[in-house]
């Protein structure tokens, strides 16, 4: 009984999960302009905005209701953003505001697994010579 339980235990912490919804990186963004097909917004130094490249219009009036979906075009030296609209559901305006989702970072640029694979090799090493 007690092997099909260590199995158990064994499945449940090896299956992979999803990401959360609470993991997700939402970052709102104030729209400057407003034109027919192109929404002007205040980027900063979000350099990751243009890898991202899909981007929402939300109203935070109406609780983040969806206003527009757009696709980023460019990005200028002074952080301003231009995005042209892909599909929209109402009228865009400067009240409402861009969302972006922040890309996940890649495993290989994460500071603390290489901090983890050094200690780990140098552990393994200090008892390997013992």
């Amino acid at each position: 009984m007690r092997l099909v339980y260590g199995l158990l235990v064994l499945v449940g912490v090896l299956t992979p999960t999803g990401r959360a919804h609470a993991q997700d990186r939402d970052v709102r963004f104030a729209i400057t302009a407003v034109g027919d097909t192109t929404v002007a917004f205040q980027a900063g130094k979000m350099t990751w905005i243009v890898r991202a490249k899909r981007a929402i219009v939300v109203d935070p009036r109406r609780n983040d209701a969806l206003v527009a979906r757009l696709r980023v075009l460019s990005v200028s030296a002074t952080g301003e953003a231009v995005a042209v609209v892909t599909g929209q559901t109402g009228r865009i305006t400067t009240d409402h505001v861009v969302l972006g989702t922040e890309p996940p970072t890649r495993w290989y640029r994460n500071a603390l697994l290489w901090t983890g694979a050094v200690f780990g090799l140098a552990l393994g090493f200090g008892i390997g010579r013992m």
